[in-house]
């Protein structure tokens, strides 16, 4: 029978996964021009969420628990204007999910429930951050879908 570390480890990483794949699939579907397109006077690109997702799973996780020393810049992940190539920004996504695999694998029981803090987040467990991160990955896989449709028309 699964101990708790290793249903909670899991679940994450079948969720962080899944929506990955979504977002994966859904780059694939469409072109570099339209990864960059914004369809509407409001909101964001394709290309601008992934680099949002990557930012947010590289600093809330990579950052806050891995200890990987990154740095975040958030108004970049919005405004970036050198419109890199979608290969380039779907590999630096998928290595930031890599990263949340790992660090979620390596958790231990005990440390789920370690004293969390960062800017910008109320969270203050392990856990607690992992389950935020998954929801706002699912949050903007659903801007993602309407986005591709979008520039697709």
């Amino acid at each position: 029978m699964p101990d708790l570390k290793h249903t909670v480890a899991s679940s994450l990483n079948a969720r962080y996964e899944k929506v990955a794949g979504v977002l994966r699939d859904l780059a694939n579907s469409i072109s570099d021009e339209q990864f960059w397109a914004k369809p509407f006077p409001f909101g964001n690109s394709f290309g601008h969420l992934v680099l949002h997702l990557t930012g947010n799973l590289n600093y809330y996780i990579g950052a806050q628990i891995a200890e990987s020393g990154y740095v975040r810049d958030r108004p970049l992940e919005f405004t970036e204007k050198s419109k890199p190539a979608k290969s380039v920004v779907m590999k630096n996504f998928d290595q930031a999910v890599a990263m949340v695999v790992k660090t979620i694998t390596r958790q231990s029981e005990e440390d789920w429930s370690k004293a969390y803090q960062a800017v910008g987040s109320d969270e203050n467990t392990r856990l607690a951050i992992a389950l935020v991160c998954a929801s706002h990955l699912d949050h903007h896989a659903g801007q993602a879908i309407y986005l591709c449709f979008a520039v697709k028309q």
